[in-house]
């Protein structure tokens, strides 16, 4: 999609204000019922798109995401715009400066059309976490957008914005574009700059691109991966252009099949799913590997010891003291109170919502003394073995495939009172997080549910770096079945 408008832009076709103009009308008719959008930049949006306007006409050479509109969720800073992390702690927050992948969108010319809903500090798996709305899946308005990037992902499934900017902790890309029947990418932790994203878990969080098409994500990766010196985690990326490693070709190439992914306890219209894309990649020359990886079952514990304790070390600092919402239970001013402590309770009581509340006390009781061995240092040493396991199947294998999330989208409410369930929505996703490996989820096929066919996402995890080699596979399967 991203190329085609790119030629029309070119082939003055069209303008950027006039395609900017139509999301916007898109978003006002029916956005106000998917929800996906919390705060709309129309008029610096506008302004972005005369700009490109004007070098089309002068005949200047363009990127091939200038004029083209985005969204970017809400966790990431914009200068001059609203940033909640759709917290109402953070309600009353403007960012002073760009994220630096908003940085390098708006330098090549991206127009950023608004700010995309979200669980509360990506604390979810449905957007139902929200402190403002909730966010409807676009297939499907009874159910759930998935999560946490369920705003990025629903403006691009509604065909809100060309593509979204999502982040992922624990699957909080891929999910929602599994959910969403669309493209989600999870490149390798350090691949993308994490400076100005609102940090949920520093160790696990990495920016990626939500997208209609697996070239679009190329492009968008392409524009968006590089080391930055704002982070000291980010990773030098040779300037690759990843849209030109899409060959279709994937021969000889071996796709390994975990059979721990493959259980008894997989829905089975979600394997006979699966197993069918499993029999697509054959016939396109994969050859498809049966592979263990013993420690898997002991991901999602893990992860749900490792996060929780640095979402309580990092959220700490939203405090009513320096920044964001600042109340007492008498909506006092700071100035009124009698002291700090009785500030800081009512503050995050008010601020934080019930899954954020949670996970705090999650960690900060994972963290605290006498625990800590038994649960933060057990999980790491967990982390430590699985990745050495990932290791080891990357010397037999190119690329290990599952299926995204153990269902399609699910109704609201379905999960809200059992937080367990909604946690086991991660299942498939959160060890690529936490071994730092790229992980892709591309559309594989629909499922029957009460007359509905619901999407659903196929996962490609590849070798560290190797975002081409995931991003060509995922390609060539969505050539294939077109």
């Amino acid at each position: 999609m991203i190329r085609t408008l790119h030629q029309k832009l070119l082939n003055q076709e069209m303008t950027s204000v006039q395609l900017t103009e139509e999301h916007f009308d898109a978003i006002e008719k029916r956005d106000g019922d998917i929800g996906a959008y919390l705060t709309l930049t129309k008029e610096s949006a506008l302004q972005a798109a005369h700009e490109i306007d004007e070098r089309i006409r002068r005949g200047e050479p363009l990127d091939l995401l200038a004029g083209i509109p985005c969204a970017i969720k809400d966790n990431m800073c914009m200068t001059g715009v609203r940033t909640t992390a759709a917290s109402k702690i953070l309600d009353n927050y403007i960012a002073p400066y760009d994220a630096t992948v908003v940085k390098e969108l708006r330098d090549v010319g991206s127009i950023i059309l608004g700010k995309t809903n979200m669980d509360e500090f990506a604390m979810g798996s449905s957007t139902e976490s929200s402190a403002y709305q909730k966010t409807k899946n676009p297939r499907d308005t009874d159910r759930v957008p998935g999560g946490s990037s369920g705003g990025s992902a629903a403006a691009v499934a509604g065909e809100f914005a060309v593509f979204a900017l999502g982040s992922d902790t624990g699957g909080s890309i891929r999910q929602p574009a599994s959910l969403c029947g669309i493209v989600g990418l999870k490149p390798t932790y350090g691949r993308v700059s994490r400076h100005g994203l609102i940090a949920m878990a520093s160790s696990l969080d990495q920016i990626g691109p939500l997208t209609q098409s697996v070239e679009d994500a190329a492009i968008v990766l392409s524009r968006i991966a590089g080391e930055d010196a704002l982070d000291a985690t980010s990773a030098e990326s040779g300037g690759k252009s990843y849209e030109h490693f899409l060959s279709g070709d994937i021969s000889g190439k071996r796709i390994g099949i975990p059979k721990e992914y493959f259980s008894e306890a997989l829905d089975v219209s979600v394997r006979a799913v699966a197993e069918r894309a499993i029999e697509q990649f054959r016939s396109l020359g994969a050859e498809i590997v049966p592979m263990s990886l013993p420690s898997s079952h002991l991901a999602l514990p893990a992860y749900y010891i490792i996060m929780p304790a640095e979402v309580s070390s990092n959220l700490a600092r939203l405090d009513g003291i320096r920044y964001g919402l600042s109340i007492d239970n008498e909506q006092t001013s700071i100035l009124e109170k009698s002291g700090l402590f009785e500030t800081y309770l009512d503050t995050r009581q008010y601020g934080f919502g019930a899954e954020v509340k949670r996970r705090i006390m999650l960690g900060t009781y994972a963290l605290s003394a006498g625990y800590y061995d038994a649960y933060y240092s057990k999980a790491q040493k967990v982390r430590t073995l699985l990745r050495r396991e990932f290791e080891q199947a990357f010397l037999n294998v190119d690329l290990i495939f599952s299926p995204t999330a153990p269902e399609a989208a699910f109704r609201f409410g379905a999960k809200v009172e059992n937080p367990l369930s909604m946690y086991l929505s991660d299942v498939y996703t959160v060890t690529a997080n936490l071994v730092g490996v790229p992980a892709i989820s591309f559309p594989i096929g629909f499922i029957e549910e009460s007359d509905k066919k619901l999407p659903l996402g196929g996962q490609l995890m590849g070798k560290w770096f190797d975002e081409e080699g995931i991003l060509n596979a995922a390609h060539a399967f969505e050539q294939s079945i077109r």
